[in-house]
């Protein structure tokens, strides 16, 4: 589902079924990595994006995102982890973010570090279809994280200058709203723009400057 690059030149892959794997030298090796949290494998649920910290050499940190399933496992929210990867195994995992958000798919999740250091997180809407009553729609609400992009901190921390900090009835970390699935995020590297594409219902795909 996803791939990322460490600064020694080993690769790293994310398999949707919950395995994290090294390419390594051109080969993949056959043993998955240790640690990876449990994720819910049905639908388009799973182990899904990776990144890597911008200070990776001395901190050894990675981040994944996942479909965490809930308490009776028949459902999943988006959720996103940290750990220091070395020795070819993932420790101290930590938790830094569960999405407010519950449907079947279009979990979004793609991550992605601008050039500040802060780190986005993409959430889809969770497939609540897009019709009647839109401005009702969940990912018209700030008070959830359906159809948003969030911006935090490396540890989980909410920024002071997020758009909705101290507003009545809004999450702190949502950084835009109203998208459908957005899975594809990049920075650019000379502008340090933000950009994303999500899937529209019928056609409709749309690229986004964040």
């Amino acid at each position: 589902w996803s791939v990322a690059f460490l600064p020694g030149g080993d690769i790293l892959i994310t398999e949707r079924p919950g395995r994290l794997r090294i390419v390594r030298e051109g080969k993949l090796l056959a043993q998955p990595i240790e640690g990876v949290p449990q994720v819910f494998a049905q639908g388009q649920g799973g182990l899904l994006d990776l990144a890597v910290h911008p200070d990776f050499a001395s901190n050894r940190l990675i981040y994944l995102s996942f479909s965490k399933p809930d308490a009776g496992g028949s459902q999943a929210t988006t959720a996103v982890v940290r750990g220091r990867f070395e020795n070819d195994r993932l420790t101290n995992l930590e938790e830094i973010f569960e999405a407010k958000s519950e449907g079947r798919g279009h979990y979004g999740s793609r991550l992605a570090f601008d050039r500040n250091g802060f780190l986005f997180i993409t959430v889809g809407d969770r497939q609540v279809p897009p019709e009647g009553n839109l401005m009702a729609h969940p990912a018209q609400d700030l008070s959830n994280h359906h159809g948003k992009t969030l911006r935090i901190h490396d540890d989980g921390r909410i920024p002071a200058d997020n758009p909705f900090v101290g507003r009545p009835n809004a999450l702190p970390e949502i950084w835009t709203y109203g998208h459908r699935n957005p899975q594809g995020l990049a920075i650019h590297p000379e502008t340090g723009d933000v950009w994303l594409n999500e899937h529209g219902p019928q056609g409709g795909d749309e690229l986004n400057l964040i």
